[in-house]
């Protein structure tokens, strides 16, 4: 890592000159399988790129086509591990001249088999380049760097960029489906800190986009999800961050009531420095968890506050007035620790989940909640979350992106985690009782970066956005074969 005044690089960037010259012939057959023989469409493919090419003969395909969400059991065309830009430009080449369709997928989080069945699928983890400028206040960021790898670049620095709860996503992939993070209620959506984006059109085109270039494309990209190209890299904007008090505080389930009622009495007047996020959590006995939570249910709120410790101390006096806590995890954090906060999981694992927007979180709503997966509910959730939004969510923002504000100022998230195939019913079954315990406040809308693969994006996009959205689309990839697990419906 070479370090100065103003600028540091902890990975290099790739040169981004095109390997051939588009061709921008339309096609009219179907992009099910490659138009021709598919063995010498693979054949081809490999000799365009200098990454590995995947596909259903190789012994490590199952590997290779595999999402983080392990239950979502895409089946690709093939696999392309690209290399470098140039990689993206030659596949996406390909994918026109034989009828491919083509999406993106560095880790496969927010995974659906929809966007992914049938295509040429990019895995862009190598796409590794951290570029930090600490007097700009900005970051160059490859398309396939984790949100853990970008914080422990900007540790020391006193800056951050707006991070959500799991180190392991990429950048890009958290931040173009509006970029939800720890830090919105000072900072806003993480989609509206994009400076710059690069990224190959459906034609195979390297596209750079900013306000000043392409200002209707950049506005889409920024919470339209990766529907109008393979993104390749982005700027964003680092905000201060001098000092992080957080962590966690756990209780027995059955003390859910009351940290749910000090959980209201705390986010009504906490300040945007401060973010509280409650959650209950049902830990299986599996012999690898630690002891003290194996096979547990607990109630908890985590906090992250832009702050000193005797400060954060004081917002959170509402919590430590409820009695039993069983673990106190607040402290003094790194940047870098910022994923210790939530402490999600980070290896590939099943999962389920349901999302919902609500208006305010009133007495009823908040009893209803402690009745549908309190100590006596029998819920199979393994998670259910409660985050405090507002503030700068809410905001609305000059030369703003697509998404919007999020004018909510709680949202409900309920993960299942269906270990064997039995539990699907039951985790639906409950998520159909959450939505009844919420539906007198429910919004009605859904945080786009929450939509399930079966709910439509028009729970979040407006039918004026998402025509806008349409046309940026037809723009960048008039061939439409750049899939998306966020689609654009007009």
């Amino acid at each position: 890592m070479t370090n100065s005044t103003s600028t540091f690089e902890t990975r290099g960037p790739h040169e981004n000159t095109p390997r051939d010259t588009p061709r921008d012939t339309p096609r009219d057959t179907p992009r099910d399988t490659p138009r021709g023989n598919t063995a010498h469409a693979i054949a081809d493919l490999r000799r365009r790129v200098v990454g590995t090419v995947h596909t259903a003969e190789d012994p490590a395909w199952d590997r290779a086509r595999m999402a983080w969400t392990v239950n979502v059991d895409q089946q690709p065309l093939a696999v392309l591990e690209v290399h470098d830009a140039d990689d993206v430009q030659a596949a996406i080449r390909w994918a026109v001249d034989h009828g491919v369709d083509v999406t993106a997928q560095p880790t496969g989080h927010s995974a659906v088999s929809e966007a992914a069945d049938g295509v040429l699928l990019l895995r862009t983890r190598a796409l590794d380049e951290i570029s930090v400028d600490v007097q700009r206040r900005t970051a160059w960021v490859g398309a396939g760097v984790k949100s853990g790898e970008l914080l422990a670049a900007l540790d020391g620095t006193g800056l951050t960029f707006l991070a959500g709860s799991n180190p392991d996503p990429t950048v890009v992939g958290m931040t173009i489906t509006g970029g939800i993070s720890w830090f919105g209620r000072s900072f806003g959506l993480g989609a509206d800190s994009v400076v710059t984006v690069e990224l190959v059109d459906g034609l195979g085109r390297l596209r750079r986009l900013s306000a000043d270039e392409e200002p209707e494309l950049f506005w889409a990209v920024r919470g339209g999800g990766g529907s109008f190209g393979i993104i390749t890299r982005i700027e964003v904007a680092l905000h201060p961050a001098p000092s992080l008090y957080g962590g966690r505080l756990l209780w027995p389930l059955e003390q859910m009531a009351a940290v749910l009622d000090a959980f209201r009495t705390a986010t009504a007047t906490a300040p945007p420095e401060l973010t509280l996020w409650f959650h209950t959590y049902q830990f299986p006995p599996f012999p690898e968890l630690p002891e003290p939570i194996r096979g547990k249910s607990f109630v908890s709120v985590a906090a992250a506050y832009l702050g000193n410790a005797v400060e954060g101390e004081r917002m959170l006096a509402p919590f430590r007035s409820v009695k039993g806590i069983a673990m106190d995890l607040m402290g003094e954090l790194p940047m870098a620790a910022l994923g210790s906060i939530a402490d999600e999981p980070t290896e590939p694992m099943p999962g389920l989940q349901s999302s919902h927007l609500l208006r305010e979180l009133d007495d009823q709503t908040a009893a209803a909640i402690v009745a549908a997966v309190g100590p006596d509910s029998g819920s199979p959730l393994t998670v259910f979350q409660i985050r405090h939004l507002g503030a700068a969510f809410a905001a609305e923002v000059a030369d703003a992106g697509s998404h919007g504000p999020v004018t909510e100022p709680y949202s409900v998230f309920a993960l299942g985690v269906p270990a064997v195939p039995e539990l699907v019913p039951a985790i639906h079954g409950q998520f159909a009782r959450v939505a009844d315990a919420v539906s007198a406040v429910d919004s009605g809308r859904t945080l786009l970066n929450f939509l399930e693969s079966d709910q439509d994006p028009a729970l979040w996009w407006s039918a004026g956005t998402r025509a806008r959205l349409a046309a940026a689309k037809q723009v960048a990839d008039p061939l439409g074969i750049v899939r998306s697990n966020r689609p654009i419906r007009s």
